[in-house]
């Protein structure tokens, strides 16, 4: 991920923080002005996470009218790690697309929708 970052110009100094299961955190100082790149990645076994997965996948469950909701659906179901990511727009897609290629993912942003590696997306929030 950091040489992912560095490829971006994203060249502040990076905090990683971890448990026994691995990385949890990884905080990159930017700019001055501008906020800190924060990258959080949850187990879906972890407390509260499993409740915020269900809830998107009942969500998801609602939008029959898009013919890839029943496929976002699973993958919600199915998730075993979760990735949260704050920090400038461009920086956050291009970090998103590159784990989700890594992962074999898809990714989401708040109100925008559910999109996949290439950043094509699946399905609109409304």
């Amino acid at each position: 991920m950091l040489e992912h970052l560095r490829g971006l110009g994203v060249t502040g100094r990076a905090s990683f923080r971890g448990d026994d299961a691995g990385w949890t955190a990884l905080e990159i100082e930017a700019a001055d002005g501008v906020p800190p790149l924060l990258l959080q990645c949850y187990l879906s076994s972890e407390p509260g996470i499993r409740a915020e997965l269900n809830s998107w996948a009942a969500w998801l469950e609602t939008c029959q009218d898009n013919s890839h909701h029943a496929a976002l659906m699973e993958r919600v179901i199915q998730t075993k790690q979760l990735y949260t990511l704050q920090g400038q727009d461009r920086i956050c897609e291009s970090l998103c697309r590159h784990l989700a290629a890594l992962t074999d993912g898809v990714w989401q942003a708040d109100g925008a929708g559910f999109f996949d590696r290439d950043g094509t997306l699946l399905l609109k929030e409304s």
